[in-house]
């Protein structure tokens, strides 16, 4: 990925736009898919370096699969999974409530590689309403509250491979366990889900995306043993 200048934060929620593309010129993925999301004017800064540092880390250990993007927003994890592993038929980019731009990122991405043409579908649902497979690899990036552990479950019911980067942590309605004496709130809540998720039977990885991106950064990746 290239480094970005100090000026210029990827925390930034602006959106990037056509004066960004001098930003981006250098002939990686990164830079050539930065290019592409700024042609479409939509996306706030903070969701494409988002979902670039999951989708890669992901993608070192899940390959191949249908990519199912639970809360997909306008769904660029979708599209960033198939660029870095061609060998995944599609991706369904997963949300109740779409937004009117995301349509905009998929013309710019596919105008851009123009192989990804009818492989990544838009779906308007819950989580619960898509059928995951045991060979699907299920993502989610930045899933709110519970419903990073709605994702996972939908994972587990199927024996899918699952990549998750928790956000806003409710100890209203996530499980913190009996740790909250000891460690933060949020930090609790993960553990246990990487507990329970190594409980049902799961190969678990813990892992973390650049701080200067997010504090919300820790990546729970989970694969049926």
């Amino acid at each position: 990925m290239s480094a970005a200048p100090r000026s210029f934060s990827p925390a930034s929620r602006t959106r990037l736009t056509h004066h960004d593309l001098g930003r981006f010129t250098g002939a990686t993925l990164f830079d050539r898919i930065a290019r592409a999301v700024c042609e479409a004017e939509c996306l706030p800064r903070k969701e494409l370096y988002e979902a670039w540092e999951v989708g890669r880390r992901t993608r070192r250990w899940f390959r191949g699969g249908r990519v199912i993007d639970i809360g997909a927003g306008h769904g660029l994890l979708a599209h960033v999974m198939l660029l870095l592993d061609d060998s995944s038929p599609v991706a369904v980019a997963v949300d109740p409530a779409l937004p009117a731009s995301a349509g905009r990122i998929h013309e710019a991405i596919i105008k851009a590689w123009p192989r990804l043409a009818g492989r990544v579908s838009y779906v308007t649902s819950e989580p619960e309403d898509v059928r995951v497979e045991a060979s699907d690899v299920v993502v989610s990036c930045h899933a709110c509250g519970a419903l990073t552990d709605r994702v996972i479950d939908c994972a587990v019911r199927a024996r899918a491979r699952v990549a998750v980067l928790p956000c806003c942590h409710d100890v209203e309605t996530c499980d913190a366990g009996d740790l909250t004496g000891w460690i933060d709130p949020a930090l609790a809540i993960d553990v246990v889900r990487a507990t329970r998720l190594g409980h049902q039977g799961y190969r678990v990885r813990t892992q973390q995306i650049p701080a200067e991106i997010t504090p919300k950064n820790r990546l729970l990746l989970g694969e049926p043993v």
